[in-house]
């Protein structure tokens, strides 16, 4: 199966780069390109991709604006986005997680991380690289981000445990290692945590457990 690609970013340079990028892959194809963040959202509503990679600083419509406009949480059918996106502008990225997207990368990640990223969120895979969330989001909770005001949903203690490793940027694997649980278990302990949270993602569960504080940010 071929993954279908949308490319959103103002500068043809770097579309050309991703573009050479992903269709030296087998199972991806580039779709479409945009040059502007309202273009973006008319395309990607047209083709119907299944992946959109959305740079975060656009004319017209940014790529936080673009996030929610495709995969919002009153977008009926939401989209895959992956915002593309500098470390500096982590502000930026945590827009977008909350506007519905499903992960991120680093502009200067690397080839390799890029094409992980598209295959992740086809597949339904909110992170590529768990560490590079935890950094985002361990600035942004430190700098902001108070803790929401209304009671946290009634977590188990087993289904905390899972939280606090996946905010820590812990693989699947790495979770069910450490809590000695398989790695069925720790997929259903997700997906249940995603139901209570009423997120769509183990981006939403990161973000959540970061807003609420629930791990060291030393």
């Amino acid at each position: 199966m071929t993954i279908s690609v949308l490319l959103a970013d103002d500068q043809a340079m770097i579309r050309r780069g991703l573009r050479l990028i992903l269709e030296d892959q087998p199972d991806i194809s580039v779709v479409g390109e945009a040059s502007d963040g309202a273009e973006a959202v008319a395309l990607a509503r047209r083709l119907r991709p299944d992946v959109c990679l959305v740079d975060i600083r656009m004319p017209r419509l940014d790529g936080i604006e673009v996030t929610r406009a495709l995969a919002g949480p009153r977008v009926p059918d939401p989209m895959r986005v992956v915002v593309v996106t500098t470390f500096d502008l982590d502000e930026y990225v945590y827009g977008a997680l909350r506007g519905g997207a499903v992960g991120f990368v680093l502009k200067d990640a690397g080839p390799a991380l890029l094409v992980e990223a598209v295959r992740a969120a086809h597949n339904g895979e909110a992170l590529v690289s768990p560490a590079v969330t935890v950094r985002l989001l361990r600035h942004l909770t430190a700098a902001s981000a108070p803790p929401r005001a209304e009671r946290p949903p009634p977590l188990s203690d087993r289904e905390l445990q899972v939280v606090r490793a996946l905010a820590r940027g812990r693989t699947n694997q790495e979770i069910a290692a450490e809590l000695f649980i398989s790695l069925s278990t720790v997929k259903s302990h997700l997906s249940g945590v995603q139901a209570k949270l009423g997120v769509r993602n183990r981006v939403g569960i990161v973000t959540w457990a970061w807003e609420n504080h629930l791990v060291d940010p030393s």
